[in-house]
């Protein structure tokens, strides 16, 4: 079992930064692939990005390559989403979950195991 909390998702103008955390507890960490979601209103959930168990491969969706950045602390069981270069289409609450490493398709939410409860990102003048 893992219990996975984000935070440091807020209001942001275009072209801003913000960096997301996400702590798990629980199961060992160091285990899983952690992604990252968002899911804007009125859409459905779309895959942001994720991060392997040793944290050596890491994979992103196209809208987000380049200005966005996963990282990870096993030692602190925590996973990161640096967000840069913001716009408003990127205004969404922001999940990280887990799954199970060995798998494939992390791309698509029914790989993962484990969510937490999101956090709001909003990028506005």
């Amino acid at each position: 079992q893992v219990q996975l909390v984000e935070s440091g998702g807020g209001l942001v103008q275009p072209g801003g930064s913000l960096r997301l955390s996400c702590a798990a507890s629980g199961s060992t960490f160091s285990s899983y692939t952690l992604g990252w979601f968002r899911q804007a209103p009125g859409k459905e959930r779309e895959f942001v990005g994720y991060i392997t168990w040793s944290g050596g491969t890491t994979y992103y969706s196209d809208s987000v390559k380049g200005r966005f950045t996963i990282s990870r602390d096993n030692a602190k069981n925590t996973v990161y989403l640096q967000m840069n270069s913001l716009a408003p289409e990127d205004t969404a609450v922001y999940y990280c979950a887990a799954a199970k490493s060995g798998r494939t398709g992390y791309r698509y939410t029914y790989a993962y195991d484990y969510w937490g409860q999101g956090t709001q990102v909003t990028v506005s003048s």
